[in-house]
This record gives C-alpha cells, sequence and structure tokens, in this order.
C-alpha cells in the first residue's frame, strides 16, 4: 500500500489545514488483504450509528416516567412509571456500552492503519536518496513521523467517533423538536447550534496557523538538543555549554510564547461556548414553559427537551477542542504523508533484475558527475578493476575519490557513461542486489548502539555465533573482545564512542567479512588512525581482500603500494596511472605526494624517537634523584 497523490496543500495557505491525508488514510482503514479488519470496520460503524438514536432515546424515557408520575397515587403505585425510570436507566447504560464496544472492535483497524503508516514511512526514509539525508535534520524527522503517527489515533477517534455521532445527534434532536413541539423549538435550537459552531470555527482556524508555528518551534527546539547531545564532546571541548542552552532556549522561547497565544485563545473560545450554550438552553426551557402553562405542553416535555440539549451539549462543548485537534491532526498528518510522498532520486527500473556476478569486474567507461549542474566533480574518468584484482585511487582532497565509492554504491545517478560490473549497467539492475555484492570498510565507522556481536552481525543478518567469532577472528579484533568485562555482549555507545578509532575499525572489517561480498570497496579505511595502528589495520585488511575485486580510496600511499594498478586522480581526472614502482619513476605527481608524505613519516618517527629519548633520560634522572635522597637519609 501506499500514498501516490501529490498533496496540493502548501501549510499555510489558508486558515484550514487539508483534508487530503484524511483520504489518503483510508485505503489503511479498509485494508485489501485483511477480510477481518474490514468485518470489524462494520461491526463498529452499526455500533456508531445506533450510538445517537439510544442517547436520544434515554431523555425520552425519563419524559414518560416525568408525565407518569405525575397522576394520582394509585397511577403512581404501578409498574409503567418503575419500567420507564428501569429503561431511561438501561438506556444511559447502553450509551456507553456502545461507545466501548465500538471502540474495543475498532481498535484492531486503528493500530493496524497506525503500525502500516508508520512502517511504510520508516521503509520510505531509507529508499531515499543520499543527498536528502545529507541534508536533513535528525531530530525534527523524527518529531515528524511520531507526530504524524500519532496524529492518525488521534484524528479517528475524534472525526469518526466524536464528529459522525454528534452531527448525527444534531439531525435527531432537530427532527424532534420540528414535529413533536411547535417550529419555534426548531428555531431556538438551529439559532443556538449555528451560533455555537461559527463561533467555535472562528475563533479555532485563526489558531491553526499558530499551531503550525508551534510545530517548526518544536522541531527547531528538538534538532538543536539532537544535534548539541551527539556533539558532546565538540560541546565540552569548546566550553559551549551555555552557547548550547542559548540557542535552545530561543526556540523553546518561541514555542512558549506560541503556546501561551494558543492557551489565552482558548479560554476566551471556552468562555464564549458558555454563553452560547446557555442562552440557547435558556430560550428553549423558556418556550418549554410557556408550553406548559397554556397545556400545549407537559412538564414531561420540559424534562425531555432540557435532558435533548443537555446530552447535546456534552460533544458541543469539546467542539472547540475536537475541531482544534482534528486541524493538528491533519497538520501533522499533512507533513508526514508529504514526506511519504517525497520522491525518491534513486529508484529501480520498473523491469530492473538482479545483479549477477561472475568474477566481479568493476569498470568506469567515460563517467561524467556532478552534486550541482555548475559543479563537476568528475569529468569523464574511465578506469577497470579487473576480477581478482586491486586498483587504488589517489589525489589530492577535493579530487572526487569518495565520489567514486558513492556512485558504485548508486547513491547517485551519474550524467554520462557508464559504471558496470560484470558487463551489467548498475542502473539497470535492482540496488538491493547491487549492494549485496559490494562490501565497503569506510573512513568513519558509524556503529549501532547495540553489542559488538550485534555490529559484527550486521554484515549478515542472521548469521550465527561461529560465523561471529570466526569474522572477528579474521578481523584481529576477537583477543580484545574477549579482554572486555561483557565479551561480545559489550555495548559499543552512540555512534560507538566507547571504542577507539582502530576498534571500530577492526569491527568494520570483521562485518564485511562476515558479508562476504564478492566486490570490496576500501574508502580511505585507514587515514584517520595513527601509524601504528594503519599498520596493524593493513594486515586485517590484506585478509579481507584476498581473492576480491577491491577498490581501494585512499589517501596515505604507504597503504596501497602493493596495487595491481594506481591512479592519481585530480580535479575530476586520472592524470596518472600505472603500479607504485612505475610511478615513481616517471616522477610526477605521485612521485611528489610519496616524497612528501614520506618525508612527513620521517618526521614523525624522528619527533617520537626524541620523545623517547627524553622520556628515558627523564627516567634515569628520577632514578639518580631517587638514589640521592635514600642515601641522604642513611647519612
Amino acid at each position: 500500500m501506499s500514498y501516490t497523490r501529490q498533496l496540493s496543500h502548501e501549510p499555510g495557505s489558508s486558515g484550514m489545514p487539508s483534508i487530503e491525508p484524511l483520504l489518503a488514510l483510508m485505503p489503511y482503514l479498509w485494508p485489501k488483504d485483511r477480510p477481518d479488519l474490514r468485518k470489524r470496520v462494520v461491526i463498529s460503524m452499526i455500533f456508531l450509528v445506533l450510538a445517537p438514536f439510544v442517547t436520544v432515546a434515554a431523555p425520552y424515557f425519563f419524559k414518560m416516567a416525568t408525565d407518569r408520575l405525575k397522576g394520582s397515587p394509585e397511577d403512581i403505585a404501578i409498574i409503567i412509571p418503575l419500567s420507564l425510570i428501569v429503561s431511561y436507566g438501561v438506556a444511559r447504560i447502553m450509551m456507553q456500552a456502545l461507545a466501548q464496544l465500538r471502540d474495543a472492535v475498532f481498535a484492531d483497524v486503528c493500530y493496524h492503519a497506525l503500525r502500516q503508516v508508520a512502517v511504510e514511512t520508516f521503509h520510505h526514509m531509507h529508499a531515499l536518496s543520499l543527498r536528502f539525508h545529507l541534508e536533513r535534520r535528525t531530530g525534527g524527522l523524527s518529531r515528524v513521523i511520531d507526530r504524524g503517527t500519532k496524529a492518525i489515533d488521534r484524528l479517528l477517534t475524534l472525526a469518526i467517533f466524536n464528529i459522525f455521532p454528534t452531527l448525527m445527534q444534531v439531525v435527531l434532536i432537530c427532527i424532534i423538536m420540528a414535529t413533536m413541539h411547535n417550529i419555534w423549538f426548531l428555531v431556538a435550537t438551529l439559532a443556538m447550534i449555528a451560533a455555537y459552531v461559527q463561533f467555535t470555527f472562528a475563533i479555532t482556524k485563526r489558531r491553526i496557523d499558530i499551531r503550525r508555528q508551534m510545530n517548526e518551534s518544536d522541531n527547531e527546539a528538538n534538532t538543536k538538543a539532537v544535534d548539541s547531545l551527539l556533539n558532546y564532546e565538540t560541546v565540552k571541548y569548546f566550553n559551549a555549554e551555555m552557547h548550547e542552552e542559548k540557542r535552545f532556549d530561543s526556540a523553546m522561547k518561541k514555542y512558549a510564547d506560541a503556546s501561551i497565544i494558543t492557551q489565552k485563545s482558548l479560554s476566551y473560545l471556552n468562555t464564549g461556548q458558555s454563553v452560547i450554550a446557555s442562552l440557547g438552553l435558556i430560550a428553549v426551557m423558556a418556550l418549554a414553559a410557556m408550553g406548559i402553562k397554556d397545556g400545549s405542553l407537559s412538564v414531561g416535555d420540559l424534562v425531555f427537551v432540557n435532558g435533548l440539549l443537555i446530552q447535546l451539549f456534552i460533544p458541543l462543548n469539546l467542539l472547540g477542542t475536537v475541531y482544534r485537534d482534528i486541524s493538528q491532526a491533519l497538520i501533522d498528518m499533512e507533513t508526514m504523508f508529504g514526506l511519504l510522498h517525497r520522491p525518491q532520486e534513486i529508484s529501480d527500473k520498473a523491469d530492473a533484475k538482479p545483479l549477477a556476478v561472475a568474477g566481479g569486474e568493476v569498470r568506469f567507461d567515460n563517467v561524467v558527475f556532478s552534486y550541482e549542474p555548475d559543479r563537476v566533480v568528475l569529468k569523464g574518468i574511465s578506469f577497470t578493476v579487473p576480477a581478482g584484482k586491486t586498483v587504488a585511487v589517489v589525489g589530492p582532497s577535493g579530487a572526487g575519490k569518495s565520489t567514486i565509492s558513492r556512485i558504485l554504491y548508486r547513491f547517485y545517478d551519474i550524467q554520462s557513461g557508464t559504471v558496470t560490473i560484470d558487463g551489467q549497467d548498475i542502473r539497470d539492475v535492482s540496488q538491493a542486489s547491487l549492494r549485496a555484492s559490494i562490501g565497503i570498510v569506510p573512513q568513519d565507522t558509524v556503529l549501532f548502539n547495540d553489542t559488538i556481536r550485534y555490529n559484527i552481525g550486521y554484515g549478515r543478518v542472521g548469521a550465527g555465533e561461529d560465523e561471529i567469532l570466526e569474522a572477528a577472528r579474521l578481523a584481529q579484533i576477537d583477543p580484545f573482545i574477549r579482554q572486555l568485562p561483557g565479551g561480545y555482549a559489550s555495548m559499543v555507545g552512540e555512534r560507538g564512542l566507547k571504542l577507539s578509532g582502530g576498534e571500530k575499525q577492526r569491527v568494520a572489517i570483521a562485518r564485511t567479512l562476515l558479508k562476504n561480498p564478492p566486490v570490496l570497496l576500501l574508502d580511505e579505511a585507514t587515514s584517520a588512525l595513527d601509524t601504528h595502528t594503519e599498520r596493524e589495520i593493513q594486515s586485517a585488511l590484506k585478509t579481507v581482500s584476498q581473492n576480491r575485486t577491491t577498490l581501494v580510496i585512499a589517501h596515505r600511499l604507504s597503504t596501497v603500494v602493493d596495487a595491481d594498478e594506481i591512479l592519481v586522480l585530480d580535479q575530476g581526472r586520472i592524470i596518472e596511472r600505472g603500479r607504485h614502482d612505475d610511478l615513481i619513476a616517471q616522477n610526477g605527481a605521485y612521485a611528489s605526494m610519496w616524497n612528501r608524505q614520506k618525508e612527513a613519516a620521517e618526521a614523525r618517527e624522528r619527533l617520537q624517537a626524541v620523545e623517547t629519548d627524553a622520556g628515558d633520560v627523564k627516567d634515569e634522572l628520577v632514578e639518580v634523584a631517587h638514589r640521592m635522597a635514600v642515601a641522604g637519609g642513611k647519612e
């Protein structure tokens, strides 16, 4: 099931929210593949229709009992008045019973719809492009989904189970007023209802834009809070707690100001509603009193019309709140369905087939790509990674190296040229099969806030314990994990912050080994590590890349000296290519980069040696001072 209609309403374009989200919800309430839920809808609608008739019948039984009780003592003793009183009580019970039965029967339908919409939205978020997720605000997005799903429950409860019964009740009361009494009862009732509804809608419409402002402020505050807490260490580094607090307080002030206006307008609304309802009740009761005086009505009729209006005032008193909540629910659903309707930038072709990998040869043929029309990142690059071989791409920052990995994963589509695996254009195969065939060890490994076992097992969901342990052993992280108090059940923390950079990289390698893909992508997998850790990780990377088609995106040239071919990328073009020794012999851009990095590495090693020597000298001086102090004490 999917929402395929374009929402035409633009928030803030008018005082009223669009009802299109409600229309979009209808298929979820009448699911084609769930006849049991359709049956529940029918039964709950029967209860829904019966409830107003029982509500109107209750005061009528009270009227009849009142008329019977005003007779002679002999009449009072008979069973009829008592049975009418019992009938009134039963009717009152049925009013509540029907409502509760209706809610109980419809609950399965309501929460099935809520779950389906939430899951479909969650699925759609993963289907949207990398561009969307780079631009999104996580905190605000989570609030949109949270409010949207809650709005479904609120809307169904209020729109179907409050507004519809109230409308039926109004119609029944107007019919009774017109048939059982003179026309003025109907005129007074209609005038009161019309004034009440008009006043309620006029005030509430003015509050809808304020509610939208409240939503925006709430999103902004939540986004700032999530962003600040995710960057806790950065906040501490720069002593910026007060700055973050002021940013959060600024967003909360906007929310509080809008909330104050909303609350004040609600007070005005409730007061005006009470005045109108009271005036209407006074007018109808006065007409009934005059009818009793001239003999056209009985005391029971006075009780009857009073009971009818009191029964009507119960839902009408909530009309402002109901209207406001329905409007808010429509706004929340409008935002969520707009998100659900957002088109996918990258989608499978209708006839897309699974990728069939034989050897795993990767070929880029005259590929041109740009993130923005006026900024071309790759300018017609061509290269081949033969099956089972290793090709490295090096170059300065901004040359377009990481863009190659994003294109291979099809996070973006290229403007021209082709990218193929074993001769199959990656645009012609399904994204799921493409990504299942590629494993990646990224520069910045982000882990789930779960156990080490879960994070390694994420490489192939459903893998057995022995397979997870073997992957950890091959990635050379098994000894470290076993030293932890919780072992493989140890939690890694938010984004894996409890682990060091090298430990996270080993988890990423183990995860990729468990996935066992035919094509491997190493995207600057060691650039953020120190030299010692890099050397340790390199041995694990050699294990994971054996007998696999491997594309290495590298910053440190020392990690790619054994590659079968090295491509030097600069400003979106391949300016040199060959093996390490050949490129050094050319004495071009690669050789220049190699010499600079070699000099920097030698300088770091000399500095470390000096620091080590200084540490040894310091230790010797401390030892000499200690001996002298001991000798002085003996004297």
